[in-house]
């Protein structure tokens, strides 16, 4: 069990009791297959918009119920749908019978509780990305859909493009460009500042403060926005890696065909070109040393270069990814295409096509049967993990001179050749790294059958977290 570091009040010691006595028979049961399918909606000022929108055009759905922990939020979504439960808390909300499932889109730190929770509520789950904020609590998830014959979708939506990304990841699979030499994702992905403040912000008076906070530490607000920003933090997000690139990550795992954990990583980056309250690399490279093929990550949160508008691409992706091949390579600049080229550049087949992603969930849920899920939780586990250690990784690093760093790498072509681009890339926004340095991550052994580092307990220790009490992230689920 987590040790607990600091103690929270609670304001209603019947509500925390209720977390821990729930059941999968608890309240809800499931659907048939012509049954109106009841959803509630957890978090809705970002992507959980998009949930509203998507759920509400499926024949056999309707949502009843919405909860946020900001009451503004919370009416603006009231006044868009008619018949609606609303609740700040989650754990009130489970307690409803007029709820079958659950989509979460809550800020990172809440997703693996607030999944776990509606599990054990006897719901089913679609679950924003990444599943998880750690390791551990994202295994945890995968254990309570097993235990509770839930289903989980995760929100990956390129994994319903089946006649697309799918069919371009089996025409690699049966060999027709050759062995994978490696396999890259890339988030080139504009980030400004978000500034600096001195001192700590007033938390906005709409919204729940401690419910916000949950799982994770209760701190001052230090940054201009509570909204959104959170995601540049370490206590509640896990940068661009985590936001945007787990989308990628997942693609360039799919390929590559594995299902467990790399066995070694090492990270390289930093966060550059302005100081702000932000914690989190904008501009990263993240090495997953597969036996198969390595797979790299590459985060760059600056332009093409100082004040331009545009951002770089590598092989005609930007946000995407690029398999490199034997005998050509593929490229996928998007959530539902995929181009492949021969060795001098050719264009030489192309698969287009996807699925609606909550759709796909919905129909899942009738049918009960995972295996009908595109993205189910486990591969939402796996991916998600390979960017937290990408993060642990770069955490527990130091800061070298460009020429130490080339030094450490230099016996790794693939690698040397990654940070080469990246330190031009960083030239060209007028960053010099021998004054500004990157942080050198360590590189971290993992034992993937058990999701352990190997020989280093700082590492280890950031597999999870300390939960506050009462939004604590059980043991057994």
């Amino acid at each position: 069990m987590k040790t607990i570091t600091r103690r929270n009040f609670i304001k209603s010691a019947a509500i925390s009791a209720a977390t821990i006595s729930w059941t999968a028979r608890s309240w809800s049961q499931v659907a048939g297959a012509n049954e109106t399918i009841r959803i509630a909606v957890v978090g809705f000022k970002g992507r959980g918009g998009d949930h509203i929108s998507g759920l509400k055009k499926i024949a056999g759905v309707r949502i009843t119920a919405l909860c946020d922990v900001d009451k503004e939020v919370l009416e603006a979504g009231k006044q868009k749908i008619q018949d609606v439960e609303t609740y700040t808390d989650i754990r009130k909300m489970l307690e409803s019978k007029n709820v079958d499932a659950v989509s979460i889109a809550t800020p990172n730190h809440w997703h693996a509780l607030g999944a776990i929770w509606a599990i054990q509520a006897g719901k089913d789950v679609y679950l924003e990305k990444p599943v998880s904020h750690n390791v551990w609590e994202g295994r945890k998830i995968v254990e309570a859909a097993k235990k509770y014959n839930k289903i989980v979708q995760t929100g990956t939506q390129s994994r319903s493009s089946l006649t697309g990304i799918k069919a371009a990841v089996e025409f690699v699979r049966k060999g027709n460009l050759g062995k994978i030499l490696v396999s890259r994702g890339l988030c080139y992905k504009r980030r400004d500042s978000i500034g600096k403040v001195d001192g700590p912000q007033p938390i906005p008076s709409s919204i729940d403060y401690d419910l916000w906070c949950g799982p994770a530490q209760k701190l001052p607000l230090m940054r201009k926005r509570l909204h959104y920003d959170w995601h540049w933090v370490w206590n509640t997000g896990n940068g661009d890696l985590g936001n945007q690139g787990i989308h990628e990550m997942d693609v360039a795992r799919w390929f590559l065909g594995v299902m467990e954990l790399s066995p070694r990583v090492l990270s390289i980056g930093g966060r550059l070109g302005y100081i702000d309250d932000g914690e989190t690399p904008n501009t990263l490279i993240v090495y997953h040393d597969y036996p198969e093929a390595p797979l790299i990550f590459e985060v760059r949160g600056l332009p093409e270069k100082k004040g331009s508008k545009n951002m770089d691409k590598y092989k005609g992706a930007q946000i995407g990814i690029v398999i490199d091949c034997e005998n050509g390579y593929i490229t996928v600049p998007s959530y539902s295409s995929a181009i492949v080229y021969d060795k001098d550049g050719k264009v030489i087949k192309e698969f287009k096509g996807a699925e609606d992603h909550y759709v796909n969930w919905i129909k899942a849920v009738r049918s009960r049967k995972v295996e009908d899920l595109n993205a189910n939780i486990l591969e939402g586990h796996l991916s998600s993990a390979l960017c937290h250690t990408g993060n642990i990784s770069y955490m527990l690093g130091k800061k070298k001179d460009p020429n130490e760093i080339r030094e450490e790498i230099k016996s790794d072509s693939l690698l040397n050749e990654t940070f080469g681009r990246m330190a031009e890339h960083l030239a060209k926004n007028e960053v010099d790294i021998k004054i500004d340095k990157l942080i050198l991550g360590i590189p971290l052994k993992m034992n993937p059958k058990s999701e352990k580092f190997i020989g280093n307990n700082e590492a280890s220790a950031l597999l999870t977290r300390n939960y506050r009490d009462p939004f604590i992230v059980p043991e057994k689920v």
